[in-house]
């Protein structure tokens, strides 16, 4: 089974090795856990969800594995696979920003549960803004496919939509990630509104110029 596009063993290695970190400490982390572990946080910081000690220290590592093997393996079955050859580098970089954010994740929230008491609050927003920046300076550099990247009806029909849109969205990607990060030297209130602001600037902010490009176009 050969895929469509290129891997960079060197940097591979490095993210299965991140994974296997994460599968080793969840053994430690199931010991040192109390019965409720802490696994959603408000935006000012406070725990307001809790999963048993188990499901905290094992689903997440996981899942994070399931994650790993699903971008791994999912541009087999793109009918464009031929095109991932021509973003090989950029797809990989992708794939590794998400595996090292999702170990972070589960890193920050496991080390909460044993009570080392991290500002949650600000390492989130900062590490969203982080690999919404990294993303934002990817996207001008995928080409057409079904699975990554901005998927409208109008990028997906034509090249020079999707050029055009993704050199557009990943200027939003990159401001929506400077906001989220800025966001932390602000008063708590105004967490939420600029981060689901910035979410929604993303997406309706994407679909208008992907729509307005192709009209223009058309």
């Amino acid at each position: 089974m050969k895929l469509p596009y290129a891997i960079n063993w060197k940097y591979e290695w490095i993210a299965l090795a991140t994974i296997l970190i994460a599968i080793a400490a969840s053994p430690y982390f199931y010991q040192h856990f109390p019965e409720q572990v802490a696994t959603h946080w408000n935006f000012q910081g406070q725990p307001d969800g809790y999963s048993g000690r188990a499901f905290a220290a094992f689903f997440f590592p996981a899942l994070i594995l399931g994650i790993y093997l699903l971008i791994t393996l999912i541009p087999l079955i793109d009918p464009r696979k031929d095109r991932y050859k021509d973003f090989s580098r950029p797809y990989n970089n992708i794939r590794l920003s998400i595996v090292f954010f999702f170990v972070a994740v589960y890193a920050l929230a496991s080390l909460n549960g044993i009570g080392y008491n991290l500002p949650v609050q600000i390492i989130m927003p900062v590490g969203v803004g982080l690999l919404f920046i990294i993303l934002g300076n990817i996207m001008p550099k995928m080409r057409r496919n079904w699975f990554v990247g901005i998927r409208t009806p109008w990028t997906l029909s034509s090249e020079t939509v999707w050029n055009k849109s993704h050199r557009f969205g990943g200027k939003m990607f990159v401001l929506a990630g400077i906001i989220m990060i800025l966001s932390t030297v602000m008063p708590p209130v105004w967490y939420a509104p600029l981060f689901f602001g910035s979410v929604v600037l993303i997406s309706l902010g994407t679909i208008f110029y992907s729509w307005w490009v192709w009209k223009k176009e058309s």
